[in-house]
């Protein structure tokens, strides 16, 4: 018999609700921590899950909380979830379960981001994840999980290895349907997925956000936008290998860099077109939470900074060129720059 976990997940919107509510129903303890309308509609009639796997309703192993100060027991495993904007005050908060907590990581997008834990929580009790699985709050207690990876998380000992308690993870995230692995090198994965979401988020947000109806695939099915995208792509995936990475697609089928690496430019711009109108029909609604995010009127400049600026540093110290790349981020931070006079 399985031993159960106690899992707090701390900044529990779309993601951190199907997280949470998939490793509750698979029998291990799980404390949300949320807003409150959505604690408090999870308290009373329990977290409902639809999507990939069906309809759900989650309340057994399953407690929603507004603050840290409010979670009791020991913490197997505690994940940041926040948003990137939000996650210092997060770790702050959470400095009173500190005793508490055994393992820390966090799962959000971007590198780097290890370190406001090892700073709250010492480096001996941080790992590494990253998770790709598509969620979002639909209403207080309701989330939607759209679409999923063959591996769709990944833990590893920081500066490399695999270790009892990275495996202790990947096994529970297996075993409650988001299929995840323990692996050597989690600095490899981090860094690719920032290529990859870096790639299909500025491109996506400065290609597609003006139009609330359009989704990633209506943009890459196009041959124009699969070349923008494209040239975006190859541009980010010469500063990975300036970097002494090789593509390894951790997140395909979402994750096509290898295939745009070995293809010519002609090669990669049919093959995108040719996934975007055969991902249409099979997964329809897909959007990088950054084009979610201005298709809703939201700022997403935090996360642009997030991602795209350790890219950008490591293109300016390998003398890489990545002008489309620039271009994209400038227009995101435009579209920016007049949401914050608007709101």
């Amino acid at each position: 018999m399985k031993r159960q976990l106690h899992i707090c997940i701390h900044g529990a919107g779309g993601l951190g609700s199907v997280v949470g509510g998939y490793l509750a129903k698979s029998g291990h303890k799980v404390t949300l921590i949320s807003r409150q309308a959505h604690a408090d509609a999870i308290n009373k009639k329990g977290l409902f899950v639809f999507g990939r796997l069906g309809d759900m309703l989650i309340k057994v192993n399953l407690t929603a909380v507004t603050h840290p100060e409010q979670v009791t027991g020991e913490i197997d495993y505690y994940i940041l979830l926040t948003k990137a904007k939000d996650a210092a005050a997060a770790i702050n908060d959470a400095a009173v379960i500190s005793a508490q907590i055994k393992c820390a990581l966090t799962m959000q997008n971007g590198v780097g981001k290890e370190t406001l834990l090892i700073n709250g929580f010492g480096k001996e009790r941080v790992i590494g994840g990253s998770i790709i699985e598509g969620a979002t709050l639909i209403e207080a207690g309701r989330v939607h999980n759209h679409v999923t990876a063959p591996t769709t998380a990944y833990f590893g000992e920081l500066g490399g290895g695999r270790s009892s308690r990275t495996e202790v993870i990947a096994q529970a995230f297996t075993e409650a349907n988001l299929n995840a692995q323990s692996v050597e090198d989690i600095d490899n994965v981090l860094w690719e997925k920032v290529v990859q979401v870096s790639g299909a988020s500025s491109w996506s947000a400065s290609s597609l956000g003006s139009i609330p109806t359009l989704d990633y695939w209506d943009g890459i099915s196009v041959k124009e936008g699969a070349e923008h995208y494209v040239t975006i792509a190859k541009e980010l995936v010469n500063v990975y290998k300036a970097m002494g990475y090789t593509p390894k697609d951790y997140y395909a089928p979402f994750s096509f860099l290898k295939m745009i690496d070995e293809s010519s430019f002609e090669q990669a711009v049919q093959a995108c077109v040719d996934m975007g109108v055969k991902m249409k029909l099979k997964t329809p609604g897909v959007r990088t939470s950054m084009h979610e995010d201005l298709v809703k009127g939201k700022e997403a400049e935090a996360e642009a900074d997030t991602l795209f600026t350790p890219l950008i540093e490591e293109a300016q110290k390998h003398n890489i060129a990545i002008p489309t790349f620039l271009a994209a981020y400038r227009v995101i931070k435009t579209i920016d720059s007049n949401l914050n006079k608007r709101n």
